[in-house]
């Protein structure tokens, strides 16, 4: 077996690489001064099962996957198994105009082409999932949530009801409270966000969630549960997608984390024991 990790994903490459005991393969990438991108394989492939790990954001590491794809079936491998930690488009599942792109079935569609197998974590939206003709399935970073949070939390929150399956298979890992953010608007200028069931009165929660861009709503969450008595508010999602002034609306909060489908600073917990399972 053989482990490439895209330029996007050598972080989850290589601690993947380390908990299946397999050196990473040895590979070159650069850019050009036009921003195009040159990839180049050191190894021989030939009769391996590879696993290629990139993920899909920003725009530019999707044209940087199909050229690895391209790269790795020059080798007569055994298979290759496309990892995509990040899948980026699954918002676009449908088309909601006359006309429109169906983004996400474009994207699947392409990179199953080169493919035997594709893995997504967390997923926005699993109905993607039919897109693809060839075996695809989707992790839940539920587990690495619950292994970093452990001894540090007492409640497990989602910002809304979609996401409480996550956030509950994390609490339940861990077991600890539950619930989900209900929204209730006061007035035009004013939203309430309130747990469902749970009082979060000296309690330390994390509020879990998918993705995080603007921040808005995590900013909101933080600020009203502290109000309703919250000692400590940490807020994590699977997929860091950062606007550039998020962390300043995210001061109140005590910690904020992500997983390292999406690289960044904050990426301080790492879905490679997810992925391992699915090779173990």
């Amino acid at each position: 077996m053989k482990i490439i990790g895209g330029s996007a994903s050598r972080m989850l490459a290589g601690e993947l690489a380390q908990v299946l005991g397999i050196e990473l393969t040895k590979t070159e990438f650069r850019r050009f001064p036009d921003g195009e991108a040159y990839v180049r394989i050191s190894e021989d492939l030939t009769g391996e099962k590879v696993i290629l790990i990139q993920t899909t954001h920003p725009d530019e590491n999707i044209v940087e996957l199909f050229l690895w794809q391209d790269a790795i079936n020059d080798f007569e491998i055994d298979s290759l198994i496309t990892i995509t930690p990040y899948f980026g488009y699954a918002r676009q599942d449908k088309a909601f105009e006359s006309g429109e792109a169906i983004s996400a079935r474009a994207l699947a569609e392409r990179i199953e082409l080169f493919s035997d197998e594709v893995i997504t974590i967390d997923i926005h939206n699993k109905q993607v999932l039919d897109y693809f003709n060839k075996p695809a399935s989707d992790l839940s970073a539920s587990s690495a949530f619950a292994r970093y949070f452990s001894g540090k939390v007492d409640a497990i929150l989602s910002p809304d009801k979609g996401g409480a399956e996550r956030a509950q298979k994390a609490s339940d890992i861990l077991g600890c409270d539950f619930d989900f953010l209900e929204k209730t608007r006061i007035d035009a200028e004013t939203v309430e966000m309130i747990p469902k069931n749970l009082s979060v009165e000296g309690k330390r929660v994390a509020i879990v969630d998918d993705i995080i861009s603007t921040g808005g709503t995590i900013a909101l969450a933080t600020k009203q549960l502290k109000e309703q008595g919250a000692v400590e508010v940490r807020a994590a999602c699977t997929h860091g997608l950062f606007a550039p002034s998020v962390f300043d609306k995210l001061y109140d909060c005590d910690e904020v984390v992500a997983t390292d489908t999406v690289e960044s600073d904050a990426s301080k917990i790492s879905v490679a024991e997810e992925i391992a399972d699915v090779f173990g």
